[in-house]
């Protein structure tokens, strides 16, 4: 096991964290990054009272949650992640008022469930992992039921803070780290996207851009609790201390002109594609 928790493989386009690794995803990753946009995918895929749900890539499962309070208690939610320590956080955080949900390691390419079960899809920010993105959209649509919904979110370019921490890495620890934790921003296109969805059998395909503005906590620490939650965690725990100042540092001066009382608040743009089962 590398230091920080970290298990530094690749296992089927996703990055394999610890259960340490995974708490402190779900503190900073999901918490301020993720969390904000969950209402948003929910709210696009029309989920409703009594829908049965599947989030793919859930991770702790923020997104999860959200749809959990929309369906209620006659609702199902299913939470699938490769990844048994992102499960085991998702398992260990307090149940929301509304759905049970079952949480199941699996990979999006075999998502093991019957087909035509689920009436909505929903995957946030996870399609971008997959090493093959077409069977994991066809496993979606086969799962879906008739008059079934899919909901589904990249990120549209870098971003404003991603960028700035990237520029960073790359002054004060180099050009390898900053590719790897950029890698959750190499994303397909608006045009493969709807390519994909497609060629899987959807209709009504739609792929628009939504935007927010996210808060983060102040800077210069957040950057660096932020790095301790990615796969680049080693790398950074073990660089010089005046490097590691120099990231945070850096990235709160980069984005000085977004700044409030307690932090910064910056627009973030995503790609949200849905699309249908007729």
């Amino acid at each position: 096991m590398a230091k920080n928790g970290y298990k530094n493989q690749h296992k089927n386009g996703q990055w394999q964290l610890s259960a340490e690794a995974a708490d402190l995803y779900e503190r900073h990753v999901a918490r301020y990054i993720l969390g904000p946009w969950a209402p948003l995918l929910v709210d696009v895929a029309h989920v409703g009272v009594g829908d049965r749900v599947l989030d793919v890539a859930c991770g702790t499962g923020v997104v999860a949650r959200a749809a959990a309070e929309r369906v209620g208690p006659a609702g199902r939610i299913v939470g699938v992640d490769l990844n048994p320590a992102m499960i085991a956080v998702a398992r260990s955080l307090p149940t929301p008022v509304g759905a049970p949900i079952e949480w199941v390691e699996r990979s999006a390419l075999d998502l093991r469930l019957r087909d035509a079960t689920m009436d909505v899809v929903l995957c946030q920010q996870g399609l971008q992992f997959f090493p093959d993105k077409a069977p994991a959209i066809r496993e979606m649509r086969r799962v879906l039921a008739r008059g079934g919904r899919l909901a589904l979110s990249v990120w549209n370019g870098v971003g404003l803070y991603n960028g700035a921490v990237g520029d960073a890495l790359t002054r004060f620890v180099g050009d390898a780290a900053a590719l790897q934790f950029l890698a959750s921003r190499q994303v397909p296109a608006k045009e493969e996207l709807q390519r994909l969805a497609a060629e899987a059998g959807f209709s009504a395909v739609d792929v628009r851009v939504s935007r927010i503005d996210v808060h983060l906590p102040r800077l210069d620490k957040f950057a660096l609790d932020h790095l301790s939650a990615t796969p680049i965690a080693p790398l950074i725990a073990t660089a010089d201390p005046d490097a590691r100042e120099k990231i945070g540092a850096s990235v709160m001066k980069a984005l000085q002109r977004y700044a409030d009382l307690e932090g910064v608040t910056y627009p973030e743009e995503t790609h949200v594609l849905t699309a249908k089962v007729l």
